[in-house]
């Protein structure tokens, strides 16, 4: 088997506008296609993270709460290389985005640290 890279990642949220104002005009991800699904009672929004990877939102305003603590079986947390963490939580709190305290990665020892999307996704930078 030969992968690549990720093509993209799928989250759900239960806000649409929320979800566009944080992703698009807050993290600086692009538009792809926004479409409604009627059969399906939601909406798809394909955002480009970068080049080779997209990000995958379904709008569904009925799904369950993602348990978070304690922590459940399934997708963790989203992680980002950044250049500067330092540098990217200054931007990130520059737009209302709280971040936890920066800290080091025990194993690679860089920084890293989270913060959190409008449905309380948890989200890494990691440099």
């Amino acid at each position: 088997m030969d992968f690549h890279t990720i093509h993209h990642i799928a989250i759900i949220v239960s806000d649409r506008n929320q979800a566009k104002e944080f992703y698009m005009n807050k993290l600086g991800f692009s538009l792809i296609r926004e479409n409604e699904r009627k059969d399906r009672h939601d909406w798809k929004i394909d955002l480009k993270i970068n080049e080779t990877t997209e990000l995958e939102i379904f709008v569904k305003e009925d799904a369950a709460k993602r348990p978070s603590y304690p922590e459940a079986y399934g997708l963790r947390h989203l992680a980002f290389h950044v250049d500067c963490v330092d540098d990217m939580v200054k931007e990130l709190e520059a737009k209302d985005i709280p971040c936890e305290p920066i800290r080091f990665d025990e194993y690679t020892h860089k920084k890293m640290t989270f913060f959190h999307d409008p449905d309380g996704l948890p989200i890494e930078i990691h440099e």
